[in-house]
């Protein structure tokens, strides 16, 4: 009978482990879905994965920086060539609302990066707006905005 109680508690906790694993999951979806997709997309800059940001970003989408503002095609150009080379963003803050299939995430970061040869560090909030396309977020525009002080306030 001993033996009985254990097994049944025993699948009892598994049961309830892998139940509240997957209502942990959904949980985090989308906005930690969208936290982590923006991690990773810092990750393919820093690493001038032009191909994979390519996927990411829409045909349609639009980058503003301090030098002026363009699209898809020549950002990723940019990366690949190596005119810019966003080498490593730390991130502070990052906040994510969903307006529907429409996404706005903004980041707190110090960014260093080369720039013309030139390797700078800045403080910018980053916006980022991802649509939802055919299931998958794309990214419609990232915008830059310098920050007066390090800490943003």
């Amino acid at each position: 009978m001993k033996k009985i109680c254990l097994t049944i508690s025993a699948l009892v906790f598994i049961f309830l482990f892998f139940n509240s694993s997957l209502v942990f999951s959904q949980n985090e979806t989308p906005k930690q879905e969208l936290i982590e997709l923006s991690k990773t997309k810092w990750q393919w800059m820093a690493d001038k994965n032009a191909d994979k940001l390519a996927e990411l970003f829409d045909d349609k989408s639009v980058f503003v920086h301090m030098g002026g503002a363009w699209g898809k095609d020549r950002e990723v150009e940019i990366i690949r060539n190596g005119f810019i080379w966003y080498k490593q963003a730390d991130i502070h803050e990052v906040s994510v609302e969903i307006i529907e299939d429409t996404a706005i995430l903004l980041n707190r970061i110090t960014l260093l990066a080369v720039v013309g040869g030139n390797e700078v560090t800045n403080p910018f909030m980053v916006t980022e707006v991802y649509i939802k396309k055919d299931g998958a977020w794309k990214l419609g525009s990232l915008s830059f905005t310098k920050l007066m002080t390090p800490g943003g306030n």
